[in-house]
């Protein structure tokens, strides 16, 4: 499958253009950017070429991976599918509801496959423990801690301005949401919702299968506090997330393989735009409690 690549910041170079590269069903054409000096450089650490034109890039591929803030991202999701191109998004699908609304719409209508790259679903280990904790019932509650250092040590996305519009409720979100959903159900309503430090928020939520969890989500954590955990308690006791040491680069080429297989198939993924969307809404209900709303 020829595809191409939206976006040339950090993330760009240093998950997509790899995974793309090494990925052995895909043929990576090239690289567009908002920056044309930047695609031009991406292109050539990653032995591609540089597209100046965005349409131009879309009638050479079948599909596209996406490494651009949400807001853009879903603007440019809908002109890819409207193209016929298949869709590799990342997280979150868009940066409001009726975004995120067009971009599933755009795949409905053109007939494309999606799948939306987060990354705990596509790491072999805790996509693994996921799918057995989905396959049992019983569970009662859950916390989610995700808890980032983006604003407080060095890092190449401290300076991401959508990240700091947004904050750890859109960036490291959708993360925990990916692993509590498919386990616990959809959620009814975000319950709770309540500032911490710097970028901190708490979120309650109240799941369709009876449990309920809850969220602690921050960019803004000191750096030896930082990390990531599930714990999930139910009739069978606990079990926690397991640590993985998989990089972005090997997950990302497992959500290429995904793509693949929708394309081929014909059958969406669960970690499609539909997806991607349900986790907009859930973010953008509990953003409302945040600012004020009810």
């Amino acid at each position: 499958m020829r595809i191409g690549l939206l976006g040339t910041g950090p993330w760009a170079d240093m998950a997509h253009a790899p995974a793309l590269r090494r990925h052995e069903g895909l043929d990576f054409v090239g690289v567009w950017g908002r920056r044309p000096e930047a695609a031009w450089e991406l292109a050539d650490r990653h032995g591609t070429r540089a597209y100046d034109d965005v349409d131009a890039l879309l009638a050479d591929v079948e599909a596209v991976a996406v490494a651009l803030p949400p807001g853009v991202q879903a603007e440019l999701a809908v002109r890819a599918a409207r193209a016929g191109c298949h869709l590799l998004l990342d997280k979150p699908l868009a940066a409001t509801v009726p975004q995120g609304r067009a971009v599933v719409d755009a795949v409905r209508e053109a007939g494309v496959s999606s799948v939306v790259f987060l990354t705990t679903r596509f790491q072999s280990e805790t996509e693994a423990w996921i799918t057995e904790q989905a396959s049992s019932d019983g569970w009662f509650t859950a916390r989610a801690e995700w808890l980032g250092a983006v604003f407080t040590g060095d890092g190449p996305f401290a300076d991401s301005p959508w990240r700091r519009e947004k904050g750890a409720l859109w960036d490291v979100g959708p993360h925990a949401l990916s692993v509590l959903l498919p386990v616990l159900g959809d959620t009814r309503r975000v319950a709770a919702a309540a500032h911490g430090p710097g970028d901190t928020v708490h979120l309650v939520l109240d799941h369709t299968g009876g449990a309920s969890s809850t969220l602690t989500l921050s960019l803004t954590a000191p750096p030896a506090a930082a990390g990531a955990a599930v714990e999930l308690r139910g009739r069978a006791g606990a079990t926690l997330l397991p640590e993985t040491t998989e990089g972005p680069v090997p997950a990302l080429v497992r959500a290429a393989d995904a793509l693949l297989a929708s394309a081929e198939g014909g059958r969406p993924h669960p970690c499609d735009a539909a997806f991607g969307l349900r986790i907009t809404e859930i973010l953008a209900e509990a953003e409302a409690l945040l600012n004020g709303g009810t």
